[in-house]
């Protein structure tokens, strides 16, 4: 059993205080609790990336060729032949090629074959409702989908399913039947970004006041999850806080930029802001620094990707709950793969999320998962 996520984490060196928490072993993230899922103890303790890289490589190789009679009864070479796509949600997104880059190293590791799709931005539901069409006419044995939509996309994953082909959702769960889900518990995820914003707040000096909710695609089943549990966690841990409003933001920044601009002018007690992910918290740094509040509004964001990372060195962002798309990608191929060769899939898998600060993000194992490999998609799409 590879060793457990770190929980390290810490506020700002100068300005707002220092809201250190003691290391821990323990992962922050726990698994949903509901039948069939499971936690991923993913470890990416090592001093070099290419180190980790293994690391992961190993660990989910052995989870896929294991069961009964262990790996040596089944190599990569039980899958010799299988074509698989992988559709994410937005190809312009860091976030999102770094879940391709995890599918082709699967790609690599296994000998198969790895098409990599997806429309460009994350709104674009139609879009991705044709590429899973494409997929079904080329009739490629499984599909990996991380779905811009909770329904939209049930009647084609439908359609994919009765011809045989296998589905994984990763991110997000849709309503109808798949093989098999992997992602993160965004509800667990965002009463952890709740509980660290309300220390933050309170060791600020602040005993209640507003606080700000940005977000970006309405409808989305894992941004709806990170809303309500950090509502959640809101209640729980700082109930004298309130949210003065949640606002969508398309994964546009500038429009994200303008919506904090008019919450800072409108409400005069905004003493904390939650962005629900990278682009929404890429648009709330900018408005951050262009009022000069790096040092005085706490900010916890969600995900990561270089602008996210530079705000949190710089102060406009105090804490990422950062995820683990790389691990989407590959393990979503190990279990499409695994469900074409009739082998057991689990029901779901969580790998977990990290909480990252100024602190600890330059610690090899959090440094990781702050800057993982990227790739783009397959030019001409499918």
């Amino acid at each position: 059993m590879s060793p457990k996520e770190p929980t390290e984490s810490a506020g700002r060196n100068s300005g707002k205080p220092d809201t250190s928490a003691p290391e821990s072993s323990e992962a922050p993230v726990a698994a949903g609790g509901a039948v069939g899922r499971r936690r991923v103890l993913f470890s990416t303790s090592f001093v070099l990336a290419a180190v980790v890289l293994t690391m992961v490589v190993g660990l989910v190789i052995g989870r896929a060729l294991g069961g009964p009679g262990g790996p040596e009864r089944a190599g990569p070479s039980a899958f010799t032949g299988t074509e698989i796509d992988v559709i994410i949600k937005a190809t312009d997104s860091s976030f999102w090629q770094s879940m391709l880059a995890g599918a082709q190293r699967a790609e690599q590791d296994l000998g198969i074959t790895v098409g990599k799709f997806g429309p460009t931005t994350e709104t674009d539901v139609d879009e991705q409702v044709r590429m899973v069409e494409n997929s079904i006419s080329r009739g490629v044995d499984a599909i990996v989908l991380a779905a811009n939509s909770q329904t939209a996309l049930d009647e084609v994953i439908n359609r994919a399913r009765d011809a045989g082909i296998k589905v994984i959702t990763v991110d997000g769960k849709v309503a109808t039947e798949t093989e098999g889900f992997i992602g993160t518990d965004n509800l667990r995820a965002g009463e952890q970004a709740a509980e660290r914003l309300c220390r933050l707040m309170r060791d600020a000096g602040h005993r209640d006041g507003k606080v700000f909710l940005a977000n970006a695609v309405a409808g989305v089943q894992a941004l709806q999850d990170r809303a309500r549990g950090f509502r959640n966690g809101l209640a729980a841990n700082c109930p004298s806080f309130q949210i003065s409003q949640e606002r969508f933001n398309n994964n546009d920044i500038p429009t994200a930029v303008g919506q904090l601009n008019d919450e800072i002018s409108a409400v005069d007690d905004l003493v904390g802001v939650f962005a629900a992910n990278n682009m929404s918290g890429n648009g709330v740094a900018q408005a951050v620094k262009e009022n000069g509040l790096a040092d005085e509004l706490p900010v916890v964001a969600f995900d990561s990707d270089p602008q996210e990372n530079a705000a949190l060195a710089q102060g406009p962002i105090d804490a990422l709950v950062v995820q683990k798309p790389y691990f989407f990608g590959y393990q979503g191929v190990v279990e499409a793969a695994k469900a074409v060769s009739g082998s057991q899939v689990e029901a779901e898998l969580d790998p977990g999320a990290v909480l990252a600060d100024r602190q600890n993000m330059r610690r090899p194992d959090i440094k990781v998962l702050l800057n993982p490999p990227t790739v783009t998609a397959d030019e001409g799409g499918n």
